[in-house]
């Protein structure tokens, strides 16, 4: 019996989902009830960006023949996991955050109906500069990421807490963390700024 609650966070490229989850896993360092998984990913660690588990390809399927995901997925030539430590978590009462994925969203709510998704948005020009910046793509390439983007605007279900995230990280950030804290209900299906 789960006591905990899973938070599924997902957002297009450039939205800052991956620096606000790292601005609140910093605020909530000393909270002992919220824990931030890290996702096993078969891409090289990166001196910014997310903190994850580097698996080679090989390490990869033979974690995933021996049953230690509880989710995956493949996304842009990578092959994503969440290991099913977060299991143990949620039973022992910890609230669990989870870097997701768009394409995995309906997938992932089977498993955890009761999951409260949580969409970082931006609008397209904060997107396409912030894409910019990090200087990872071509033009061409955020011009593409940019029409996925607008994907993200078709998810429409109950569990679904919308985030602006177009100014400040601070601002952003102490929603995303009253969300994950509870300190104050958030409408689900409902936008905070």
């Amino acid at each position: 019996m789960r006591k905990g609650r899973l938070f599924y966070v997902i957002g297009p490229s450039g939205s800052g989902k991956d620096t606000l989850m790292q601005y609140a896993r910093e605020k909530l360092a000393a909270c002992n009830k919220i824990v931030f998984a890290h996702r096993y990913i078969t891409r090289l660690p990166e001196l910014v960006g997310e903190n994850h588990i580097h698996l080679s390809e090989e390490e990869f399927a033979a974690k995933e023949k021996q049953g230690f995901f509880t989710m995956q997925w493949d996304s842009h030539g990578l092959r994503y996991g969440i290991g099913k430590e977060i299991n143990f978590w949620l039973t022992q009462g910890f609230n669990v955050v989870i870097n997701g994925s768009r394409e995995y969203f309906f997938t992932a709510l089977e498993k955890e109906p009761d999951m409260q998704v949580v969409l970082i948005r931006s609008s397209t020009d904060v997107l396409r500069e912030r894409l910019k910046k990090r200087r990872r793509e071509t033009d061409e390439e955020i011009e593409n990421r940019l029409e996925r983007a607008v994907l993200f605007n078709r998810i429409c279900h109950p569990n679904v807490t919308f985030l602006e995230n177009d100014g400040l990280l601070e601002d952003c950030g102490t929603a995303f963390i009253a969300l994950l804290t509870q300190e104050k209900t958030a409408q689900h299906g409902n936008d905070i700024a």
